[in-house]
């Protein structure tokens, strides 16, 4: 195995895997860290775990036990996957657990890589834009888990980590893979333990990946690994995409993210298939949730026959969602996640094996649910958002994260991509 990744959350697991698939590197994906011996024959495998929002020490602790896990299959490098609007908690999550890979690598420096410009995720000077907007003025500042308000990488990486920031320029990036690896080497001499990457299009991520190949320890979004995986990747072939093309006749839509970009494709999607809200007083009470979510598994079953599968969702805009935190609090968010685990269990019963799931958060819940353990990874419906297919089993699954895709997402990841 040459590169092993340890994503913070499923969404993003299956964003790289399939960056890593598309750029010739042959990925399995696999749903918690492996409790058995059983070999896996790749040459990438992405760890999902549900680390993004959780309390730092937990999300330590769980990083630490996927990078055991991928040293004993022999990785030569090792991958730390976030977000690409760089979000966790306020004390973290990514800056203990970089430190914390990088103390048990013995390593003492690495880069900072959040950048998906084809998703328009760049990096400038140091700050994260989403498209043309700083982060900060993004839609990521309303994030009703983990907002954003504060774009500098620099500073958010020293707030949430242990050591100094330094900054490879844009225009060092223009001058190549050579320039970048001098002034890395230049940061790691003047004591710089996190160097942000500057990154405005994948010819710079190409250079990245020339520059890093040799680093034990690289982190990053999904865009970094378009240059890596080219340079691991042997004799330029292909992966085949067939093993996670979907399968199964029955399908819904499960939506929990409240990005901007997920309102409008629940908005547009609600105009051409049957949908239903979420009821958030419903979920609150576990005894009245498990009716609620048989109550809903049966709507949905009612619908399924239809030209667009049955769309469930939670998702809101900013001033509804604020609403709903000053009546429920932070119990609303957990009860809702409860519902669509107890609601997905119920859908497989009734003979429903494809899940389109938007959502970071709603995407880890469902396929624990499920209990899936690992995924071939298909074809991609949009940039970082692949069909991906159980292991082990006859299901099939579109985990999209909140932001990603265009307004039409969810009903071309159907049309687009029959059975």
């Amino acid at each position: 195995m040459l590169l092993g990744v340890i994503a913070d959350d499923f969404t993003g697991a299956t964003d790289i895997a399939s960056f890593l698939v598309q750029n010739g590197l042959p990925t399995v994906q696999l749903n918690g860290v492996p409790q058995d011996e059983t070999p896996v024959s790749a040459q990438a495998a992405v760890i999902s775990l549900k680390s993004r929002s959780c309390p730092a020490e937990q999300a330590v602790e769980l990083s630490l036990q996927a990078l055991a896990w991928l040293q004993k299959q022999g990785c030569r490098q090792f991958y730390f996957k976030y977000c690409s609007t760089f979000d966790s908690t306020a004390q973290g999550n990514i800056g203990p657990v970089t430190d914390a890979l990088l103390a048990a690598l013995g390593e003492s420096f690495t880069v900072v890589s959040p950048a998906l410009p084809i998703n328009g995720r760049t990096v400038y000077q140091g700050h994260l834009f989403v498209g043309e907007q700083l982060l900060s003025e993004s839609g990521m500042r309303h994030h009703p888990v983990t907002p954003m308000t504060d774009s500098n990488l620099l500073r958010l990486m020293e707030s949430q980590a242990t050591g100094r920031c330094g900054l490879v320029t844009a225009a060092e990036m223009d001058r190549g893979a050579g320039a970048i690896s001098e002034k890395l080497r230049q940061l790691a001499q003047e004591g710089v333990r996190y160097a942000v990457l500057d990154t405005l299009n994948e010819r710079h991520l190409l250079s990245q990946g020339e520059a890093l190949k040799t680093m034990k320890l690289v982190t990053g979004g999904s865009g970094l690994a378009i240059g890596l995986a080219r340079q691991w990747a042997q004799n330029g072939e292909r992966s085949a995409e067939a093993a996670g093309a979907p399968q199964g006749e029955k399908a819904a839509v499960l939506s929990g993210s409240c990005s901007v970009m997920t309102n409008r494709q629940v908005a547009h999607y609600r105009e051409r298939a049957a949908a239903q809200a979420i009821d958030i007083g419903r979920c609150l009470d576990p005894q009245a949730r498990a009716a609620y979510a048989a109550e809903l598994a049966h709507w949905a079953q009612r619908h399924a026959g239809e030209a667009l599968a049955p769309l469930i969702y939670a998702t809101a805009a900013s001033e509804a969602l604020q609403q709903t935190q000053r009546q429920y609090g932070s119990a609303a968010s957990e009860a809702v996640e409860a519902l669509f685990a107890e609601l997905v269990v119920q859908l497989r019963q009734l003979g429903f094996s494809r899940f389109i799931v938007a959502g970071g958060e709603t995407s880890g819940v469902v396929t624990q649910a499920l209990g899936i353990r690992g995924f071939h990874i298909g074809p991609s419906i949009s940039p970082g958002v692949p069909w991906v297919r159980a292991s082990d089993r006859a299901i099939s699954l579109a985990l999209k994260s909140g932001n990603f895709g265009d307004e039409a997402f969810f009903a071309r990841a159907q049309t687009e991509f029959p059975v």
